[in-house]
């Protein structure tokens, strides 16, 4: 076992873990983090997006061990503490979630798109979302709730 410090929503935490844990494994088991998903466990679904350093990343395909040297890592539950960060407004507005296990990851992507962009075209939406999976198929509902939050005059960015 390893120790580990991680900077995590703006706190701080300690985690002794096996080195090469996920830092997925961590979020969910270790730190009870569990807005995170996992789905797919190789990348492919997107429903483990995370931030670090602002990036969108996929948490299950990471290992603690590389972001441990003060990466600043903003989970779903880091956006804000009542749910009310502009695209989780727009995402009940639009009623996109369905089954909702996708959500976490299809926000934190949305996020980073506005957050990089905060005026996309529907095609820039599309293209920035491609690749985050919805099994229940609500992707015009996520797309009309980035098109919300875009028009939203709160900025974006915390």
């Amino acid at each position: 076992m390893a120790t580990f410090q991680l900077d995590i929503n703006n706190s701080k935490h300690t985690v002794e873990v096996a080195e090469g844990t996920s830092l997925l494994w961590v979020l969910r088991e270790h730190l009870g983090l569990t807005g995170t998903k996992y789905s797919c466990g190789i990348g492919q679904c997107g429903a483990c997006m995370v931030h670090i350093d602002n990036q969108p990343v996929r948490a299950c395909l990471l290992q603690v061990d590389n972001y441990a040297d003060g990466q600043k890592i903003k989970t779903i539950e880091g956006l804000s503490k009542n749910g009310d960060h502009p695209v989780q407004k727009a995402w009940i507005e639009a009623q996109a979630p369905q089954c909702g296990y996708c959500q976490s990851g299809q926000i934190m992507q949305a996020v980073a798109l506005l957050e990089s962009n905060p005026n996309p075209t529907r095609e820039e939406i599309k293209t920035h979302m491609n690749g985050i999976l919805c099994r229940c198929g609500t992707y015009l509902r996520i797309i009309k709730a980035i098109e919300l939050a875009s028009k939203t005059p709160t900025s974006i960015k915390n």
